[in-house]
This record gives C-alpha cells, sequence and structure tokens, in this order.
C-alpha cells in the first residue's frame, strides 16, 4: 500500500509543525519528579531507592567479580549452576549499568528560569 504524493505532503507538513512544536516550546516535558501522589508510590520509591543504591551498586560488581571468576576458573560446573551464574550475572549487570548511567547523565529535567526583556528604558 503506497500513500499518494497528497498523503505524503499532508504527513509531512504534520510531522514538521510537531517537530518544530517541540522545539521551540520553552517547558519542560518531562520530569523525574513524584507523580500524583498514588498511595503506593511512597514504598515503591523505597524499593528504587534501595535496588539503586551504593550498595545495590557494590553488591553488583561483587556479583560481576565472583560469577566472572566462576566461569572463569569454574572447571566443570553443572546447567544448573553455570544458568545460575549467568542469572546473578545479568542482575549485576543491569544494577550496576543503572547506576552507572545516572550517574553519567544525571536524572530528570532541568527547568530554566525565564529571563523577560526590560523594555522600559
Amino acid at each position: 500500500m503506497t500513500l499518494s504524493t497528497k498523503n505524503q505532503t499532508i504527513l509531512f507538513v504534520l510531522a514538521s509543525i510537531f517537530i518544530l512544536f517541540l522545539l521551540i516550546s520553552p517547558e519542560a516535558h518531562a520530569s523525574a519528579t513524584s507523580g500524583g501522589g498514588l498511595p503506593y508510590e511512597g514504598w515503591l520509591t523505597k524499593v528504587r531507592n534501595s535496588v539503586t543504591g551504593p550498595v545495590a551498586f557494590t553488591l553488583s560488581i561483587v556479583g560481576i567479580v565472583g560469577a566472572g571468576a566462576l566461569l572463569i576458573f569454574g572447571g566443570e560446573i553443572n546447567g544448573f549452576l553455570k544458568t545460575l551464574v549467568f542469572v546473578v550475572l545479568v542482575a549485576a549487570l543491569l544494577v550496576g549499568a543503572q547506576n552507572l548511567l545516572s550517574s553519567i547523565t544525571g536524572t530528570g529535567a532541568e527547568i530554566t528560569m525565564m529571563i523577560k526583556p526590560n523594555l522600559t528604558n
């Protein structure tokens, strides 16, 4: 199914207007703040902070080193133990990568104050 030239032109114009709106708009479109105050957000935030905190990052480093050492120097290990080691390794990499990326890129949107020009001389 192909689009006609008229439909392609309309689609291009709408996409251009949307992209222009996103580039010109001074408001922050997203922010990493708390949500609407739902009753379960408090304990979910605590769980997230526990899973992504410094203790979890340290445990992920220990898990990566331990799983890597077991895979390298483990010799003959059965399939279940090897699968368990891979699960620990993947979980440690996920927690470590999340902490590494959040420390590099930061979180949330930056909201700046708009400076109004002084028009009265």
